[in-house]
């Protein structure tokens, strides 16, 4: 059980909406980044490895392929840099950590998307 006061204010610094996605999907983060006076967005694409906490302490890592090299970076989910968070590709895999990835090449890691398929009624084909 948690002290109601830490819930308070962990509340207060939480995101209203948090975007949708899970492990294994592909998303485009875009993050704002300071150089000196001026803000950028910078955006970093690649496949959900793992989400871990809970609440205020809730991360997200996300890992791509850059020039031959895996690259991994570690977002906070209500981070106040953290602009958006895109879901590209709905992947589908059937673990919650995909630390595997590290040691397959390009071509062994990919992941199965999911598509959406749209039903069509039995009798509208009669």
């Amino acid at each position: 059980m948690r002290n109601s006061v830490v819930e308070h204010v962990e509340s207060l610094y939480m995101k209203k909406t948090v975007a949708e996605f899970s492990v294994g999907d592909t998303v485009k983060v875009m993050q704002r980044v300071t150089e000196g006076s001026k803000t950028r967005l910078q955006a970093f694409e690649g496949v959900v490895i793992c989400r871990k906490g809970v609440g205020i302490r809730e991360n997200f890592t996300v890992r791509r392929i850059s020039f031959g090299e895996g690259v991994e970076k570690t977002f906070p989910v209500h981070s106040s840099t953290v602009e958006s968070v895109t879901r590209t590709r709905q992947g589908k895999v059937r673990r919650s950590k995909l630390y595997y990835l590290r040691g397959k090449s390009r071509k062994e890691g990919r992941i199965e998307s999911v598509y959406a398929t749209s039903k069509k009624s039995d009798t509208a084909e009669a």
